[in-house]
């Protein structure tokens, strides 16, 4: 058995990757996406969330904002403090917990930062990006060298090639990152969003995971999932 999740990051950090998102899940694509809660769609990607409970809701930890340092994240007690400020700052927003936890360009796998993501997620029972039971995909993105963007890596025969030959049996997470074109945004990561989004709209995509045994779940899920892969109750 083959489960999928396909989480959306970014969500609330403009209009145009907010509403891009919110379109893939109403065409039951994006199954999961990840909020910023310091950015200027946070609002719109809040009350879009609330209207959309199949949507898994997880918090994306925002303490870069491209290259601009946001926090001294070096300093492990300045992210500590600032994880736990973000994280009480998305439940009073949304008036609940995140079904999981990741972070704008990875910084919760950073030395320093790392012991208080770990901390938080056994705190809550939450999952947490890179940790079991799921396995994450992050080989979908069009930017492999920052800032030098290739369309060929985001395009449907590379999405088919994850799809066909890194998914075994398991639970995985495949990190998108679309979007439309937002002409008020400084994003160093913004046409690539626009190609990521045509991918995952193409009408090839359901027929792909069809042919492939891959299950489409959500945050939500991960329990049923995990549940059949030990028990191969399907």
């Amino acid at each position: 058995m083959k489960f999928l999740i396909i989480n959306a990051d970014d969500f609330g950090y403009g209009g145009g990757v907010t509403r891009a998102i919110v379109e893939l899940h109403d065409q039951g694509v994006v199954t999961s996406t990840s909020l910023m809660v310091n950015t200027p769609s946070t609002a719109e990607a809040v009350a879009m969330a609330a209207a959309r409970p199949g949507l898994s809701l997880g918090l994306h930890v925002n303490f870069t904002n491209e290259a601009q340092r946001l926090v001294e994240f070096d300093d492990p007690e300045v992210c500590r403090r600032e994880l736990r400020r973000q994280f009480d700052h998305f439940v009073a927003l949304t008036g609940g917990l995140p079904t999981h936890l990741d972070s704008h360009q990875h910084v919760h796998r950073r030395p320093p930062c790392q012991p208080s993501f770990l901390e938080l997620a056994r705190e809550y029972d939450l999952p947490l990006r890179d940790r079991a039971p799921v396995t994450f995909k992050g080989g979908f993105y069009g930017q492999w060298e920052y800032g030098v963007s290739e369309q060929e890596k985001v395009s449907f025969e590379a999405l088919t090639s994850i799809v066909s030959t890194e998914l075994r049996s398991g639970i995985y997470e495949l990190a998108v990152h679309p979007g439309y074109h937002d002409s008020a945004a400084d994003y160093v990561y913004h046409h690539d969003r626009e190609w990521e989004r045509a991918t995952l709209s193409d009408p090839r995509l359901p027929a792909l995971l069809r042919d492939q045994a891959v299950e489409l779940i959500s945050y939500h899920d991960l329990k049923r999932a995990v549940a059949c892969l030990d028990g191969g109750v399907a």
